[in-house]
């Protein structure tokens, strides 16, 4: 090809112009079944059956039973920028799912795309066919009301895109995921996904108030866990409104997957929303954790752009920041709210560690203590019990001498039983020095003392940060703590900011800080400790922003070094005094780092571990 040809310009063909944005709006068989699902919701329709073949490339048919059309629209459809949703011309005001005419001609242009399709109370339905872009004249069809659509072949007019696809399981899990999201969308619509041999999804029409009829749907496609433990998102600010539900966050996920977000009923993956989700949940998960959460945005037309991405997967507002700010206080009040409350998937992870599960191996018994002996329970055959075994058991289970059979009358009184107002319980005991155990009304609360102190301290401390008032406790005597010189220059460099914080240093020679006071809060401190994360997280922020807007990650460093340390012993009134401020505590149902603080057993859970149901 010389330069000269190259300078000459020319129209492209109509089906090469077709295959081109096939590229961009049709990049695998997930993409045309979103297409055609979506021109089958703009139809009106209440019902749409999806079936597969192959992951989508040898077969994909969408039937519904909406408007339907005419033969004259059918000729209209698969020509391009050809619609009916745009009756205004009008790209401000956009409330359909589709509006480009493109996908239509695109799929055909690289498939064997075949249309049927029957108006209400028309006599007769037609069809019509393309093949690579070849369209054939429209025939009589029979069928019902609405249109079926088949895709055949996908692009076989351009087999290099084959080439580019995942495998079928992959391809087939993708296209359901698509249902799934437009399904969450319109709950009172009925979804069917099918391949060859089965039903890959069945969703009947919600019933109810769509705020109702929404979590039905969306609990229907993540399961009950997600449903029993979601939180109520409603809230509007000028004109845009905020809904959904949200996880609580001891629900969550290792990938982001399991968050379905909407704006103006079409499902998104925009980064200004998913970064608006990390900053509401960044005080109460790790950085490798995702809550799971479907929320809905309905706005003005004319506020949002979703004609900026050919695939309508990314939008524009003409105020982000005002959504942002939405997103993230609504979040954080529904997290707030929520208090001290875990989800019920921690107790019953807990349960199924005790479950024995069938065909599991029975649990192994442990080694003696005497090297290369090995322990009783572990021999095979009937065995003899240690000398001495038998008579103690005897002697264990003799009555008691009658000076000691009768029960104290002040360890009766000591015991209290909970009271209603307390869901945390009453504290009973504590376990190793680490766990506090309670009990309910309804059974009993495992409480990682640590992790639950830890986000008392942390939410006072920031509640003190936000009014003023922190107040610094000055060492009876100084603590000097060893650090290496760009250390040391970090912490100077911030000493001002750190003192604002309640934590005073200065420098103490070329590689040393001295510390004379820390805040109140935190109490018997693990000082060093704690001067040297936030010298560390200072080398990894390593630029100039105030400390002021890092308060989230410097209160947790603060509160974590300054919490009752797994290890100490606590009486009972401690204990109780510990429950007492974890149910008036926000998020107290996870530690700074996203843990869960405690775990809730319910009576009839523990009595079926032993049978007693």
């Amino acid at each position: 090809m010389t330069i000269e040809s190259l300078r000459i310009i020319r129209r492209l063909p109509p089906t090469l112009v077709n295959q081109i944005a096939a590229g961009e709006v049709i990049e695998r068989p997930a993409a045309a079944v979103k297409e055609l699902v979506e021109n089958a919701i703009d139809a009106g329709a209440r019902r749409i059956d999806v079936a597969l073949r192959d992951g989508g490339r040898s077969l994909i048919s969408v039937v519904d039973d909406g408007a339907g059309m005419d033969p004259e629209e059918l000729v209209l459809a698969i020509e391009r920028h050809a619609t009916s949703k745009l009756p205004d011309d009008d790209l401000v005001r956009i409330s359909t799912l589709g509006f480009r005419g493109e996908a239509l001609p695109s799929i055909g242009a690289v498939s064997r795309l075949s249309i049927a399709s029957r108006p209400r109370n028309a006599a007769e339905g037609w069809s019509l066919s393309v093949e690579g872009g070849a369209v054939a004249a429209p025939v009589p069809a029979a069928l019902n009301q609405g249109t079926r659509v088949e895709v055949r072949d996908l692009f076989y007019a351009t087999p290099a895109r084959l080439k580019f696809l995942k495998g079928e399981r992959a391809e087939t899990q993708a296209a359901v995921d698509m249902v799934e999201r437009l399904a969450m969308a319109h709950p009172t619509l009925s979804f069917t996904v099918a391949d060859a041999s089965r039903a890959l999804l069945r969703l009947e029409a919600a019933q109810g108030e769509l705020f109702d009829a929404r979590l039905a749907r969306v609990g229907a496609v993540l399961g009950g866990d997600f449903a029993e433990n979601a939180l109520p998102i409603e809230a509007q600010r000028e004109a845009v409104r905020l809904t959904g539900h949200a996880s609580l966050p001891t629900l969550n996920r290792g990938t982001a997957q399991a968050q379905y977000l909407f704006v103006n009923g079409r499902p998104v993956r925009d980064r200004l929303l998913l970064g608006a989700i990390r900053g509401a949940y960044a005080d109460v998960l790790p950085r490798d954790r995702h809550p799971m959460l479907a929320l809905y945005l309905e706005l003005p037309p004319e506020e949002v752009d979703v004609n900026v991405h050919p695939t309508k997967a990314e939008v524009r507002f003409r105020d982000p920041a005002l959504v942002r700010g939405l997103i993230v206080s609504t979040l954080r009040h529904a997290i707030a709210a929520a208090g001290h409350r875990a989800s019920t998937s921690v107790g019953a992870d807990t349960l199924a560690a005790f479950a024995v599960q069938d065909g599991a191996a029975p649990m192994q018994a442990p080694l003696s203590r005497f090297s290369g002996q090995t322990s009783w329970f572990q021999t095979r055959g009937p065995v003899r019990p240690p000398s001495g075994l038998a008579e103690a058991a005897a002697a264990w289970q003799a009555p008691i001498a009658s000076d000691l059979a009768r029960p104290s009358a002040r360890a009766e009184e000591a015991v209290q039983e909970p009271a209603p107002e307390h869901p945390l319980g009453a504290a009973r005991a504590q376990v190793h020095a680490t766990y506090i155990v309670a009990q309910t009304g309804d059974g009993l609360v495992i409480v990682d003392q640590h992790a639950a102190h830890e986000r008392i301290v942390y939410e006072r401390m920031k509640a003190e940060l936000l009014s003023g008032t922190v107040k610094s406790q000055g060492l009876l005597l100084p603590q000097v703590v060893e650090l290496n010189e760009a250390s040391v220059d970090r912490l100077a460099a911030r000493q001002a900011e750190l003192a604002e914080l309640g934590l005073e240093l200065e420098p103490f020679g070329p590689g040393a800080v001295v510390v004379r006071g820390v805040p109140a809060l935190l109490g018997q401190s693990d000082v060093p400790g704690l001067v040297q994360d936030l010298a560390d997280a200072l080398a990894e922020w390593d630029d100039a922003r105030p400390l002021t807007e890092r308060l989230a990650h410097v209160c947790a460093t603060m509160a974590c070094h300054g919490s009752v340390r797994a290890g100490r012993r606590l009486n009972a009134a401690e204990m109780d005094a510990l429950l007492r401020s974890m149910e008036v505590t926000p998020n107290a149902g996870q530690c700074n780092h996203g843990r869960p603080t405690y775990v809730e057993l319910k009576l009839a859970d523990i009595e079926k571990l032993f049978q007693r149901r």
